[in-house]
């Protein structure tokens, strides 16, 4: 599978959210090239865990953004947050037990919820933060 490049079309003008958004690029590019180089199931293990412990950080830091603006969204947002979650442990027991898919399909999985999610859920909140926090400030 080929790298997943940021470009502007994924920036949303909220500085934190965007360098979030940047690592989480960066950890799918580290999980695409271990698993290209390795079919080692604990190496990939460990970089979709820490694809988890990072997306947890960003999540609760997005989530706690929209609960201080009270953008009216959030309940949906919280949801496709957990979907992510549960989905991405899910799949890295079964890379750990070497069942269900393999890397390509994680990293694919990985990809398109990533850029969905903000092209389609985060981009419906650009302009609702844009009024109410400065780009700098973030």
């Amino acid at each position: 599978m080929e790298k997943f490049l940021w470009t502007d079309k994924y920036s949303l003008g909220v500085e934190k959210v965007d360098r979030q958004h940047r690592h989480l690029f960066e950890i799918i590019n580290k999980f695409i090239e271990r698993s290209a180089a390795s079919s080692d199931s604990k190496l990939v293990t460990e970089t979709l865990t820490e694809m988890l412990k990072y997306a947890k950080e960003h999540f609760t830091d997005e989530e706690e953004m929209m609960q201080e603006h009270g953008y009216p969204e959030i309940e949906l947002h919280k949801r496709q947050h957990s979907y992510f979650i549960s989905t991405t442990a899910e799949l890295s027991i079964n890379a750990l037990n070497n069942q269900s898919m393999v890397a390509d399909e994680i990293a694919e999985f990985l990809v398109l919820w990533l850029t969905t999610h903000i092209l389609k859920m985060d981009m419906r909140y650009k302009e609702f933060f844009k009024a109410k926090i400065p780009a700098k400030v973030c």
